[in-house]
């Protein structure tokens, strides 16, 4: 069942739900909690690799093929036709066992162009970090994305029982508490995410 504004409200003042900074009443939909860009992005380094092998033991390690990007305040990223970026969240967010997120970019943003989330809208239960953005631009003119503008929307649903693996409690969760966008960690995988 989705949390209602009121919902997110009681959550939030009881410590259930944990945004990080504290949202203001702005940023609170009828049933979501908008999300501000942060300044740091990663992109694919060009002539790194001619492709990427996506078995978990081939090809190059991903930290080597993509560059950090560090926006100073009041900068701007360009996005073009056809890029794809990783970006972050300001905020960071942390969800109890019986509670999960869901991500979803703006509608003014998507009518521009800008995929916010490329698969990855799922926000799993026991999340405790910031929240890695997976930028596409489909449209046909670049669009110049600033850091701390309202830059996508996390909604909340409860599960009928908690969850008996938390995200940040299992060993092999690739990216818990993040902080800054990471790059595909694939290479790492086992089993689970």
């Amino acid at each position: 069942m989705k949390l209602s504004d009121v919902d997110i409200r009681r959550c939030m003042t009881e410590g259930v739900i944990g945004i990080d900074p504290v949202p203001t009443e702005e940023h609170i939909g009828a049933m979501s909690v908008d999300l501000e860009l942060g300044n740091q992005f990663r992109v694919f380094t060009p002539g790194k690799a001619s492709f990427v092998d996506l078995s978990p033991r081939g090809g190059a390690d991903m930290e080597d093929l993509m560059s950090h990007v560090d926006l100073p305040d009041g900068d701007a990223f360009y996005l073009h036709p056809g890029d794809f970026a990783l970006g972050i969240t300001v905020q960071k967010v942390s969800l109890p066992t019986n509670i999960a997120g869901r991500l979803d970019g703006r509608s003014s943003l998507a009518r521009l162009g800008l995929m916010v989330h490329a698969t990855a809208h799922t926000i799993d239960p026991g999340w405790n970090g910031r929240i890695t953005l997976e930028f596409f631009n489909c449209g046909r003119l670049p669009l110049a994305l600033r850091p701390g503008m309202r830059i996508c929307a996390i909604s909340f649903e409860t599960l009928m029982t908690p969850t008996s693996k938390p995200y940040s409690e299992r060993p092999n969760s690739k990216y818990k508490e993040q902080l800054s966008p990471l790059p595909s960690r694939i290479r790492s995988e086992h089993s689970e995410e």
